[in-house]
């Protein structure tokens, strides 16, 4: 399936509760997830995620192939490519090739923040501040305004022109969706924010940050990618991985693990807070942080649903 067809079977998914429980599942040490490969280019500049597995007792595996360039839109090309093979768990048959133009990707990884956002910010929350003005942006707000009831969405980036363009595309949502070009006012006035941008060095600096925010960092998905001061995750009473041992490899907790700004100890699971086996937020004027850095049991559970959608049609 190409992704014209992919996109018309969105609609007959839902898989909010499906990622819930295959996040659960990895934590409780369920499922078979080998170490991400990763191919980066340097000319032109790019990078290709390979991630796979499968969660035993289930019926299928998943490979994933997913890349980013970003000279792409010089080409009039999406800078996200890729697809999901779904195969037969017990034959190693092929039930699905689904060239998604890494979109599936980028809306499990949308679902992924939203679900996030929800389970650790604080209840009255009612704006969130998006860093970045990419396709992911596009996706965790869509995505967010299905979970949260927002009335308002504030959004910073390095091309101002970009955010607007962004803010065109979202006009369709009932929300008011605006530009704001100082991005350490707008962290400091800010309760929930999520960073979506492929930074390599620091945007939010842990100054800014004030009690009770809750961040979801979706950008820093590679071991060079960075977009919190590390010294930030000392602040946090609540740091969530979505997977320990990737992102002691990868993304912010990589960061602040390689400076010492905090400890393996320090850090829970997103299966284990959403399987209630760790506490997350217990007070209004806590700093919590997730990092994610994806996890192929979204690929997963995202695919199957995409094929039992087709299997229904």
């Amino acid at each position: 399936m190409d992704w014209d067809e992919i996109s018309s079977l969105l609609n007959e998914i839902n898989v909010h509760e499906g990622m819930k429980k295959a996040f659960i599942e990895y934590s409780k040490g369920n499922s078979e997830i080998p170490p991400v490969g990763e191919l980066l280019f340097e000319d032109p500049p790019g990078e290709v995620h390979i991630k796979y597995g499968y969660i035993k007792g289930g019926s299928h595996y998943v490979v994933k192939i997913a890349s980013g360039f970003p000279g792409n839109h010089s080409l009039n090309i999406k800078p996200g490519q890729g697809m999901m093979l779904l195969f037969d768990i017990n034959s190693g048959l092929p039930r699905a090739i689904l060239i998604d133009d890494a979109n599936l990707t980028d809306l499990r990884t949308g679902i992924a923040g939203a679900i996030s956002s929800e389970l650790l910010a604080v209840q009255d929350v009612d704006s969130a501040s998006i860093i970045g003005s990419g396709v992911q942006a596009r996706y965790q707000i869509r995505c967010l305004v299905d979970l949260l009831p927002l009335r308002g969405i504030k959004i910073w980036a390095r091309n101002a022109q970009k955010a607007k363009d962004l803010i065109n595309d979202l006009r369709d949502l009932n929300v008011e969706i605006e530009f704001k070009d100082d991005l350490e006012s707008l962290v400091k006035e800010s309760k929930l924010i999520i960073t979506t941008t492929s930074s390599r060095e620091p945007l939010i600096e842990s100054d800014w940050v004030q009690p009770g925010t809750h961040i979801t960092a979706v950008g820093s998905d590679t071991p060079e990618k960075c977009e919190l001061e590390p010294k930030l995750l000392s602040r946090a009473s609540v740091i969530v991985a979505d997977s320990i041992s990737q992102n002691k490899l990868r993304g912010e907790i990589h960061q602040a693990l390689k400076e010492n700004c905090v400890s393996e100890n320090d850090l829970i699971e997103l299966g284990e807070l959403l399987d209630h086996k760790k506490e997350g937020r217990t007070d209004d004027q806590q700093i919590s942080i997730v990092d994610l850095t994806g996890v192929a049991v979204q690929d997963l559970v995202i695919a199957e649903a995409v094929y039992n959608a087709k299997i229904r049609a």
